[in-house]
């Protein structure tokens, strides 16, 4: 008897993905859903290593996707976490100008907090050392709404949903293959051979992306190029130093934040990361190599590009991956107690960065269409504290072309 043909097929069961699915079956239960990821668990990639904060939606460019969904997927976040019964802490967190020269950057990031409706304020470097007394600062903003959380949990309880749900499942250890178009329906084909049909495709593969769009026929028009952020814990007796989040005031031209301290909900504090190219797009050791991926990044001109023009910035990373006392030195600007003998390593996670050929770093999130296909080939942060949204906003457009 042929398996019945799935309204959605949604590739990728990270946060992302599966918040889209649950959306989708939400929004209409009679529909047939189902994740294909390719790991034996969901969010073992990009989720999987993610610090667990909750954004405020601060630093981004009021209109964005990313300043629209941050806000209301925070609060859908809040209210998912409270009602699973997933921990979440309202830590608070405060941006530390460390010089001078950093002030004109801490006023636009400020404005843009007050533009995008965030409650945070201005504060001198006196009253930052209220709220962390380790902490260097001329200066500072305070964002009291900034939280921490778990997002492999609240992946582990989204999948558990969607098991749990008449027309919907997760497809664990489904590595896409295929993807090929057929008298109307489209046809998924994992590596095993097995095969879903389905109306409609929602990408949502992170690392691998860019790859899913080629399978599909389609044109990414961008590249993912894997960047590694390498972290540490600080040891028990140097967690003092550190009771929420602090972050340093991020070079607009990049797209990271710079390496920050940022107490975990389940206990600790991490410190990083910083942003090296990494030698595979899941090559999470420091030693780690995939030829494949490394051939595709070194040869891709986009990459070419943003390495001439962010050459500097890119050693000074790498610079501080192979040297843990540069590492040191670069906390020590946030907080200067901080000792080589206070941090022990913690693991690392990679983030799917889209690099345009022109060698742009892609900065919002890129969701794009085809018939009967949705894209969504860039993700970075904050799309773990925005998910819910995100999902929701996927599922506005899988109804449209669903109903069309």
């Amino acid at each position: 008897m042929a398996e019945p043909v799935q309204d959605v097929v949604v590739v990728g069961g990270g946060i992302v993905g599966l918040a889209t699915a649950w959306r989708v079956l939400q929004r209409d239960p009679g529909r047939r859903v189902v994740v294909l990821e390719k790991e034996s668990g969901v969010g073992r990639h990009q989720t999987g290593h993610n610090s667990g904060v909750l954004h405020s939606g601060i630093y981004y460019k009021p209109g964005s996707l990313k300043a629209k969904n941050c806000r209301a997927g925070k609060a859908e976040m809040e209210r998912f976490c409270d009602e699973h019964g997933i921990a979440w802490d309202r830590c608070g967190k405060v941006i530390v100008a460390t010089s001078e020269r950093e002030l004109p950057a801490l006023e636009r990031i400020f404005e843009r907090g007050q533009a995008n409706g965030v409650e945070c304020r201005r504060i001198t470097g006196e009253e930052s050392r209220e709220i962390e007394p380790n902490a260097a600062a001329v200066a500072a903003i305070h964002v009291p709404e900034t939280g921490i959380t778990d997002y492999g949990r609240v992946c582990e309880k989204l999948a558990e949903l969607i098991d749990g749900h008449e027309h919907g499942w997760v497809e664990r250890g489904a590595w896409v293959h295929d993807i090929e178009e057929r008298a109307g329906e489209w046809v998924v084909t994992a590596k095993s051979g097995a095969s879903w049909v389905t109306r409609l495709v929602v990408n949502c593969a992170g690392l691998q992306s860019d790859r899913v769009t080629k399978r599909a026929g389609h044109r990414p028009g961008v590249k993912i190029v894997p960047f590694r952020g390498e972290y540490f814990e600080l040891t028990a007796e140097a967690e003092h130093l550190c009771r929420g989040l602090i972050y340093p005031v991020p070079d607009p031209a990049f797209p990271f934040l710079g390496v920050h301290f940022t107490r975990m909900v389940g206990g600790g504090v991490e410190c990083g990361p910083n942003a090296v190219l990494a030698w595979g797009r899941e090559c999470y050791g420091k030693y780690s190599v995939s030829p494949r991926d490394l051939a595709e990044s070194l040869t891709y001109p986009g990459f070419l590009k943003m390495a001439a023009k962010h050459w500097r910035m890119g050693a000074g990373e790498m610079w501080r991956s192979y040297n843990k006392a540069a590492f040191v030195r670069a906390l020590q600007r946030l907080v200067p107690a901080i000792q080589a003998e206070h941090l022990k390593p913690a693991p690392s996670g990679i983030r799917a960065q889209a690099v345009s050929r022109d060698g742009a770093l892609v900065d919002d999130f890129a969701i794009t269409e085809e018939r009967s296909v949705i894209h969504v080939n860039n993700a970075p942060s904050p799309a773990a504290t925005a998910s819910l949204n995100i999902g929701s906003m996927i599922a506005d457009r899988a109804d449209a072309q669903l109903v069309a």
